[in-house]
């Protein structure tokens, strides 16, 4: 199933509970080429997906009106998915899935419900009864994207003492601390009206993070304070080169960091693009260096795997790889690509 020289990755993809929706593919580690090995139906929208640990089980939102998380097994030799589980989540369009550094609960965000779930764990990956449930309420200052809460992503600091939910329509990240499948509230960082939090990206040492801002196409350097565990602003800066004269199909989407913490990358839809940011490796601050189009329409999201990045185009059906450049971080096609319908998530087996 799996050549020596791949690694392999799930794409979840907006698509029907009747058709394929998870795919299973494998990466040439040398050229960036790409294949599908397998096909798995009977999840609707599967727009955001994460697995464990072990990589023995896998978790995803259907992100639908009546909103879902599942749990699959992953077999050990194939890699096939077998459904272990799904829960309601009490709330529409869920859009994101994340785990607890000790894997006994699992979180969700509903973008148009508004809420976020906390799940237990049970010990063969599946998942209990919703253990805890916030709402969020207030809207913000754009009446098409900030009529309502939207939160978009929810990410458990590496302490395990708390979440940092992303709400695109209040521009808060909200800090939640979790006992015992409870969530409390904690704290609140206020981003510039119209910002549009989406998605966080942790510096490897652990006291920076990075704040993907839809709405408004730039990034937030913030540094955690210890021991209040408060979030401070440090930067601000646009994710599109200076020159671009932005429209409104213009949004910034995903974000990471290089595992060496030296590079920083975040998508542009509309652009069609991924920013690189050189990280000052004193202050964290950063600084624009370049400018990649994806070769495709709308990547919503990218995932990077050694020395090579994958980058989902949503409306254009694929995926195309890059080699990272381990001097500078600056982004090569490979000239590779793999058609997928309406990838939106990609997740890497290590």
């Amino acid at each position: 199933m799996k050549r020596p020289d791949e690694v392999l990755f799930y794409v979840g993809t907006y698509s029907p509970e009747e058709k394929p929706s998870i795919y299973l593919c494998g990466l040439n580690t040398g050229d960036g080429e790409m294949r599908i090995i397998q096909k798995t139906s009977g999840i609707e929208n599967p727009s955001y997906i994460t697995l464990n640990h072990a990589e023995n089980v896998l978790y995803a939102v259907s992100e639908k009106e009546d909103g879902e998380v599942s749990a699959y097994s992953v077999d050990p030799g194939t890699n096939k998915l077998s459904l272990l589980g799904t829960r309601r989540t009490e709330g529409g369009a869920p859009c994101y899935v994340s785990i607890s550094p000790k894997e006994d609960y699992v979180f969700v965000s509903n973008y148009s419900g508004g809420n976020v779930n906390a799940f237990p764990v049970n010990e063969d990956g599946s998942l209990g009864e919703m253990s805890s449930q916030v709402l969020h309420a207030g809207k913000g200052i754009r009446e098409d994207r900030q009529e309502a809460p939207h939160p978009h992503s929810v990410i458990p600091d590496a302490n395990d003492k708390r979440i940092l939910v992303c709400d695109l329509g209040l521009d808060r990240i909200m800090l939640y601390r979790y006992e015992g499948g409870n969530l409390t509230r904690h704290g609140e960082v206020v981003l510039p009206d119209g910002s549009g939090p989406r998605h966080l990206a942790f510096h490897p040492s652990g006291k920076r993070l990075y704040c993907a801002n839809e709405l408004n196409c730039t990034v937030t350097v913030l540094e955690a304070c210890e021991p209040s565990g408060n979030l401070e602003i440090r930067q601000h800066l646009s994710t599109l080169p200076e020159q671009y004269a932005a429209g409104s199909d213009d949004t910034a989407a995903d974000i990471h960091t290089s595992p060496c913490g030296r590079f920083l990358y975040v998508s542009n839809r509309g652009h069609d693009s991924i920013a690189l940011f050189h990280v000052d490796d004193e202050t964290g601050l950063l600084k624009a260096m370049d400018w990649q189009s994806t070769g495709g329409r709308t990547p919503r999201n990218f995932a990077i795997t050694g020395e090579l990045l994958l980058a989902a185009n949503q409306n254009s059906g694929n995926i195309t790889s890059f080699t990272i450049d381990s001097e500078n971080g600056r982004l090569i096609p490979t000239g590779n690509e793999l058609e997928v319908p309406k990838p939106v998530c990609i997740a890497i087996l290590n």
